[in-house]
């Protein structure tokens, strides 16, 4: 080691003065060449600011981190911290607090790149919820659960258009129809954030309860439903007049149709070989990009072709446990707090001033809160459950969170929403999934009570 050392250090030496002596003899050949000017060719794009892409990141996860894991020590779901971390990087908090450090970590102009990296995480996380979505299962349950979960879609979709004939002219941004607006309000207010429940039920161990099942096939039915609804009505926020509506809704029908019945059966071939992990990823990925470049051509929007790619993956158990956990893993942990921040850095609750903005959010959550577990509720009864389960299964489809958010900011991209309405909004959506837990351990409290009673019936 003695003897290695000294040497080694008069290689590098030697290899650093060499490089010194050539440099020096090509600067004398060429003496003409220190008077160029590197620069930009006139139209290129500037270089994206990596720097601040990785700071950005840096800060957006890290915050997320922390604020899922606080979340989840108060009984919440993570997801509500990490949504609430994105809120809390935005003007309703950093903003207040600190404008300069929110200007120079997330400036208007170089929100590009960050805003592509989280649609990339949207996508990967919609052809995940996709690939969750068992047909089995709905099949087993479908009567009452077609019934469940389209009246509880129902009920709060009219209350939402019926809100919006006070809101639209307060609300609504210059140059919007009423329908567009009252429509997409009144799907703002039948969302059910299939995930999030998902999650809710596995750490309240009420995934395999009855209650569990029955609210997992509505909630499947009722997200399918309601983006079906949703193409529907970005297809006419897209379209030219009803013609170019019907023209989308059309073409997306025909890519459904090849999909399941073309695409579906190939793929259950290919993957019914041993495909190799990196060969079932590589084919996953070529189908969700597919997919989205479709639906997007189409005219409808790039998020239906990734959940539509999800539900097309073969049924293979461990295959799609390993792509769900491997692609929606990435996305949950890495890219979806960076949509979060973005959804955070358009929520201004500073924009609610006055008796009258307050006043109309709080009616928009009374009227998601009614509307959803109240139609639970009542066609929950009307399908044999009792009251407490019925309750219980309205304050899980109340949940709506992440799906939610997804949701509004398609309505924000396209014009629909203002500024102060995807605000109201964006509160409601956190308020109602925070009220799921609360709610389930009332419904829980009065179980306990009634089966005390119950008991001192018996001994007396």
């Amino acid at each position: 080691m003695r003897r290695f050392l000294p040497l080694y250090v008069l290689a590098v030496l030697a290899a650093v003065l060499a490089a010194a002596v050539l440099a020096r003899w090509g600067g004398g050949l060429y003496p003409g060449g220190g008077a160029a000017v590197l620069a930009t060719p006139a139209g290129a794009a500037a270089p994206v600011p990596l720097l601040r892409l990785l700071l950005q990141m840096l800060v957006v996860i890290g915050a997320a981190r922390l604020c899922g894991r606080g979340f989840s020590r108060l009984g919440q779901p993570a997801v509500v911290g990490e949504i609430v971390a994105g809120v809390l990087l935005g003007p309703s908090l950093l903003g207040l607090l600190w404008p300069q450090a929110l200007a120079a970590l997330f400036p208007a102009a170089e929100l590009a790149p960050l805003q592509l990296l989280s649609q990339v995480g949207v996508l990967l996380f919609m052809f995940g919820i996709g690939m969750e979505v068992d047909l089995s299962e709905l099949r087993r349950q479908a009567r009452a659960a077609l019934v469940i979960s389209h009246v509880s879609m129902a009920l709060p979709f009219l209350l939402g258009m019926a809100l919006a004939l006070m809101a639209y002219p307060l609300l609504a941004p210059a140059g919007v129809p009423f329908h567009a607006f009252a429509l997409f309000l009144g799907i703002a207010m039948s969302i059910t954030a299939f995930p999030v429940l998902a999650r809710i039920l596995e750490e309240r161990r009420m995934m395999h309860t009855p209650v569990g099942r029955m609210a997992i096939a509505c909630a499947a039915i009722g997200d399918v439903s309601a983006w079906c609804l949703l193409a529907l009505v970005v297809a006419l926020a897209h379209a030219d007049g009803p013609w170019g509506a019907a023209r989308s809704a059309g073409l997306g029908l025909l890519f459904v149709l090849a999909l399941q019945w073309g695409v579906k059966p190939w793929l259950r071939r290919r993957f019914a070989r041993e495909l190799a992990p990196a060969a079932a990823l590589a084919w996953a990925l070529l189908l969700l990009l597919a997919c989205a470049a479709c639906t997007e051509a189409i005219g409808v929007h790039a998020l239906f072709g990734a959940f539509l790619a999800g539900t097309a993956m073969p049924a293979g158990a461990g295959r799609r446990a390993l792509l769900r956990d491997r692609l929606s893993g990435f996305a949950a942990a890495g890219l979806l707090p960076l949509f979060f921040a973005l959804t955070g850095l358009r929520t201004q609750v500073g924009l609610l001033q006055g008796f009258q903005d307050w006043l109309l959010c709080g009616l928009i959550v009374a009227a998601a809160v009614a509307g959803k577990l109240g139609g639970t509720l009542l066609a929950a009864r009307w399908t044999g459950s009792g009251w407490r389960e019925a309750f219980r299964l309205g304050a899980l489809m109340n949940t709506r969170g992440l799906i939610e958010l997804i949701v509004l900011n398609l309505g924000y991209d396209l014009g629909i929403l203002s500024t102060r309405a995807f605000t109201m909004l964006v509160l409601m959506a956190l308020l109602t999934t925070v009220a799921t837990g609360p709610l389930l351990q009332l419904a829980r409290i009065g179980q306990g009570a009634a089966e005390d009673a119950a008991a001192s019936r018996a001994s007396g």
